[in-house]
């Protein structure tokens, strides 16, 4: 209880109440989840399935997971508190990469890679360009990564769906510069110091809020070079004074 003025409270350590309830937001998390197929990627779920609400309360904050990732595929889905990186996430302005592993049926011809290369209409419109590259082929079946800069529902299974090879196994690798790695499957983490900054840089919190260029593996944004120095340079000797003869 404050019982003189100008006392002071740190937001991350103190928890500031009024009449009960919190005036001071939690400090902000940001949680790599390995989610196992089978997990409904929402807070809760009417039917009683594991859901992703399961695992933020074993962690003992109000998380929320960034986007969406289907009951049938595994892989890394983010948790947070941080609304406006959620949002930007999600955002397709951003354009964050998003790299998937796959394993589909039949052995997928250069026409069939090109079409998802180049984009492809879907029932609910044109998809943007993908980078497809084939890993390896197996008997039957061809394993394949692809990195998108969407997120519509089950979008990477209907865009194989369109080119005839259907989806037998999914897993996300990444998201932006946020790797899966080798977390288990079913585990959480939380993102380093290092990670969460260039989480950030990637969507401009904080920064410009002009959308940074990323590479298609989810690498951090490209820094533009710039010419400040030389004009700088260039300026000072042109306003140089000659020595007089």
């Amino acid at each position: 209880m404050i019982r003189e003025l100008g006392a002071k409270a740190d937001p991350v350590k103190d928890r500031i109440t009024v009449d009960g309830r919190a005036t001071v937001p939690e400090r902000l998390r940001y949680v790599a989840y390995h989610k196992p197929v089978g997990v409904v990627s929402s807070m809760s779920d009417p039917a009683g399935r594991p859901c992703i609400g399961d695992v933020t309360k074993r962690l003992k904050t109000h998380l929320f997971p960034v986007g969406r990732l289907d009951f049938d595929s595994s892989g890394l889905v983010l948790l947070t508190n941080d609304g406006e990186v959620a949002q930007r996430l999600s955002h397709p302005k951003y354009q964050v990469p998003k790299v998937y592993r796959v394993k589909v049926r039949g052995h997928p011809e250069e026409k069939a890679l090109l079409r998802l290369r180049k984009g492809l209409r879907l029932a609910d419109g044109p998809t943007a360009p993908a980078g497809v590259v084939v890993e390896g082929k197996l008997e039957n079946k061809a394993r394949l990564r692809i990195t998108i800069r969407e997120g519509r529902q089950r979008q990477v299974r209907r865009m194989f769906d369109a080119v005839g090879h259907s989806v037998d196994k999914l897993s996300r690798a990444s998201i932006g510069p946020i790797k899966l790695a080798s977390l288990a499957v079913g585990a959480t983490r939380e993102l380093t110091t290092r990670e969460v900054l260039a989480l950030r840089a990637v969507v401009r919190v904080g920064g410009n809020d002009e959308a940074a260029p990323v590479s298609s593996e989810g690498s951090a944004p490209v820094k533009k070079k710039t010419s400040s120095a030389r004009g700088s340079a260039s300026a000072s000797a042109g306003t140089r004074r000659r020595p007089r003869r």
